[in-house]
């Protein structure tokens, strides 16, 4: 830090200019934290998993889909880590700013907002995520290429809409949260 004195080298015996470094920091740290978990879920949503699906499929129509959903999973699979991560950086840089001093307007709710979503992110990678995995374990290959009412079928079908179903609720806390950013 610079201590007692402003970035002009002056003396500031208020700290005035500490604290709002330490407050613009962490606010930086949030709002890239923030654009980083959020332009990953549109990236993985709408760039990456179609363009592997169907790039692969056109490339090995009999077994593309099935290297598509194993590419996918393991972006997938690596992408939980970064939602852990940016949730917990937007946590801590919340609740330092609480600290520090007068807190931004609805800190509570935004800290309640990242938490939300960091616990769905949380369920999605550590149950749902390994439900899926052990459903494809078990049928040893495609559950698509089941039979419709194939019990397991049915559940990974069922998984794969509640996987998405939380990443579509993560998604739209993060837009309330860059809303409220770009409203201040």
């Amino acid at each position: 830090g610079h201590g007692r004195h402003g970035l002009n080298g002056q003396a500031n015996p208020s700290g005035v200019d500490d604290y709002n470094h330490r407050m613009f920091a962490l606010r930086y740290a949030y709002v890239l934290a923030l654009v980083i978990w959020l332009g990953s879920i549109v990236a993985l949503g709408a760039v990456v998993a179609p363009t592997t699906f169907g790039v692969l499929q056109a490339l090995r129509p009999d077994v593309g889909r099935e290297l598509a959903g194993a590419v996918f999973g393991t972006i997938l699979d690596r992408f939980q880590w970064v939602q852990y991560t940016t949730g917990s950086v937007m946590l801590l840089s919340l609740a330092l700013m609480r600290l520090l001093g007068p807190r931004p307007v609805h800190t509570g709710l935004r800290a309640g907002i990242v938490a939300v979503m960091l616990g769905l992110a949380l369920y999605s990678g550590f149950v749902v995520l390994r439900q899926v995995a052990a459903v494809q374990a078990e049928v040893g290959g495609l559950p698509s290429a089941l039979p419709a009412n194939d019990a397991r079928r049915i559940r990974f079908d069922g998984l794969h809409v509640l996987s998405t179903r939380l990443m579509e609720l993560t998604l739209g806390g993060a837009l309330i949260l860059l809303y409220w950013e770009a409203r201040e």
